[in-house]
C-alpha cells in the first residue's frame, strides 16, 4: 500500500482548500523531545516516493526532506522533556502537533492527523487516520520532516552528552543506552517519568 492524495481530495470535495498533514515522532524514547510536523503540500508538486518515514532509508528521507522544504509549507515543533514529564507523553505529543500547525505560514482549514485522537484544543476541522503516514502523502511528508528534525536534535545532544549512544539509538532504550544510564547517570534530557529512568533515579 502506497500513500496517496485521496484523503486530501475527499476534504477538497467538502469545500476545504488548505489541507495539512500532521504527524509526530519520538513518543517511545527515554530521552529528548517529542517532535511534530505539519505539512501543506502543493498538489501539483508532490515529491515522488513519499511514504511512512520508517519505511524509508536515511538517505531517501534526507532527499525527500530537502524536496518537501522546497515545495511545501512546513512547520516543525517540539514538546520538551519537562512538558513530557509534567503532562504525559500523549498530551505532550499533541501539544507539539498544535504548535506545528500554529507555525505554518498560513493556517490550514482542515487537518489530517496520524493516529486516532484529535489533539485537545485544536479548533481546526480535522480527521484522524490510523497508520496515516502510510496512507496520506501529506501525513507521510509530515512524518519525514519530524523524523529528520528530531534525529538532528538527538545528534546534537549526543555531542553534548557522549556515552549514551544517542547518535545511533536516538534516545530509545537500547541495551547500550540502559547500560549507560546505570553507569553514567541521568542527564537533564532524560524523561524522568519513563520507568527505566524513574527506576534508576529511585535507586539513587
Amino acid at each position: 500500500m502506497e500513500p496517496d492524495y485521496s484523503f486530501e481530495i475527499a476534504a477538497q470535495a467538502r469545500g476545504y482548500t488548505r489541507i495539512a498533514g500532521v504527524d509526530e515522532v519520538g513518543r517511545g524514547p527515554l530521552a529528548g523531545p517529542v517532535t511534530a510536523a505539519a505539512v501543506v503540500l502543493d498538489p501539483s508538486r508532490i515529491p515522488p516516493g513519499l511514504n511512512d518515514s520508517k519505511k524509508l532509508s536515511h538517505k531517501k528521507r534526507e532527499i525527500l526532506y530537502a524536496q518537501i522544504m522546497e515545495v511545501a509549507d512546513v512547520s516543525i515543533a517540539h514538546a520538551t522533556v519537562e512538558e513530557i514529564d509534567e503532562h504525559n507523553i500523549l498530551r505532550a505529543s499533541h501539544i507539539a502537533m498544535v504548535r506545528a500547525l500554529e507555525g505554518l505560514k498560513t493556517l490550514p482549514d482542515y487537518c489530517l492527523i496520524d493516529g486516532n485522537m484529535i489533539p485537545r484544543g485544536l479548533t481546526i476541522p480535522s480527521e484522524t487516520i490510523i497508520k496515516g503516514d502510510a496512507r496520506s502523502v501529506s501525513i507521510s511528508a509530515a512524518s519525514i520532516m519530524a523524523k529528520i528534525c528530531r534525529d538532528y536534535v538527538m545528534l546534537s545532544l549526543a555531542q553534548q552528552h557522549p556515552g549514551y549512544g544517542w547518535e545511533t539509538n536516538m534516545g530509545y532504550g537500547s541495551k547500550s543506552h540502559i547500560s549507560a544510564l546505570q553507569n553514567l547517570g541521568v542527564t537533564p534530557h532524560h524523561r524522568r517519568s519513563f520507568k527505566p529512568v524513574h527506576n534508576i533515579l529511585w535507586q539513587e
